[in-house]
């Protein structure tokens, strides 16, 4: 694609972004979207396809960016525990400058029927984000990091849901900070437990 091609499709995609985070998808038109990226509908439609097809671009952007972010992220370190911390702050990191495109992909997640278009498809990939975590997972069991009591399943969802919830946290609350000091208290949490150290050898 060349850069002129690249540069417009790129503005389509940021005017979109701003309308769609504020409006939601109902709300948005079109036309607004034209009018702030400054192009005609047919530019639009050459690009996406349909409004639509634009929305699913920004949602695909949103689980694809955090995917490589979390492929990169693994492996920067060794030890299941480093690279759960490694893999937490870089998606904070990203959540921090990508407020719109995360507010975006979780009110896709979370719409009503009939508020996003049924086409709209996000699921196989929120999948595969977390089978990645998963995998992690089943190899820190494997070499004995993580205890086998629990189903790697559980884990997973242990560690995915923690970060999720501070994600939507700072989606709500903007002042909840999010680094990586406290994707290591996250990490400690899910790997230690809250329990004091009585109560976790009464209970093992």
């Amino acid at each position: 694609m060349k850069k002129t091609d690249q540069a417009t499709r790129q503005r389509i995609l940021k005017a979109a972004l701003s309308r769609f985070a504020h409006g939601g998808y109902a709300g948005t038109s079109v036309q607004d979207i034209v009018d702030d990226a400054r192009v005609s509908k047919p530019t639009l439609y050459y690009y996406f396809g349909n409004k639509a097809g634009l929305y699913q671009a920004l949602v695909d952007r949103a689980f694809d960016e955090r995917f490589r972010l979390i492929q990169a992220a693994e492996q920067r370190r060794s030890s299941l525990p480093d690279k759960l911390v490694e893999i937490i702050a870089a998606l904070f990191a990203f959540l921090r400058t990508n407020r719109e495109l995360m507010h975006l992909a979780f009110a896709t997640a979370f719409a009503a029927p009939g508020e996003v278009p049924a086409e709209i498809r996000y699921m196989d990939k929120s999948l595969r984000n977390f089978e990645f975590i998963h995998a992690l997972i089943k190899q820190g069991q494997a070499a004995g990091e993580l205890e086998q009591r629990f189903d790697s399943q559980e884990l997973a969802f242990g560690i995915f849901g923690l970060l999720n919830i501070y994600v939507m946290a700072h989606l709500l609350m903007p002042g909840c900070q999010l680094n990586r000091r406290r994707a290591e208290r996250i990490v400690e949490l899910f790997l230690t437990g809250a329990a004091a150290r009585q109560t976790r050898n009464a209970v093992t």
